[in-house]
C-alpha cells in the first residue's frame, strides 16, 4: 500500500472508519479531500514557484513548462517506486514526421523523442 502525501487523506478516513467514528461535512476542493492536488501544488510551489522571479508572463511560461517537462519525464516520484510518470521514449525505426523529410543519401534519423 502506497502511503506518499497524497494518500494520507485515505488512510486516515479508512482508520475513523474502522474505529466506527464519523467525520464532520468537509467542503469540496479541501486537502482531506482532494490529496492529490494539494501535493502537487505544493510541490510546484516549492520547487519552482518559491525559487523563482517571474519579470513577464512570456518568462513565466517558459519557467513553467521547463518545469512541468521536468516534472513528469525526469523528476522522481516517491508514490511511483522513485520513477517519473511519463518517461521521455525512444521509438526506433519510427518514420520521420510530414514536413521534415530526410535528404536523400543522409543517414535515417536513429530515433523519435516523445513526451
Amino acid at each position: 500500500m502506497c502511503y506518499g502525501p497524497e494518500f494520507a487523506a485515505n488512510v486516515v478516513k479508512g482508520w475513523i472508519g474502522g474505529v466506527g467514528a464519523k467525520t464532520a461535512y468537509i467542503e469540496p476542493g479541501s486537502p482531506w479531500e482532494n490529496g492529490y492536488v494539494e501535493s502537487f501544488n505544493g510541490k510546484l510551489r516549492d520547487e519552482l514557484l518559491n525559487a523563482e522571479v517571474f519579470n513577464t508572463l512570456a518568462e513565466a511560461r517558459v519557467l513553467i513548462e521547463q518545469w512541468r517537462v521536468h516534472y513528469n519525464t525526469v523528476r522522481p516520484h516517491s508514490s511511483l517506486g522513485y520513477r517519473p510518470p511519463a518517461p521521455e521514449v525512444v521509438l526506433l525505426g519510427m518514420p520521420t514526421p510530414p514536413g521534415n523529410p530526410v535528404p536523400t543519401g543522409s543517414p535515417p534519423q536513429p530515433a523519435t523523442m516523445l513526451h
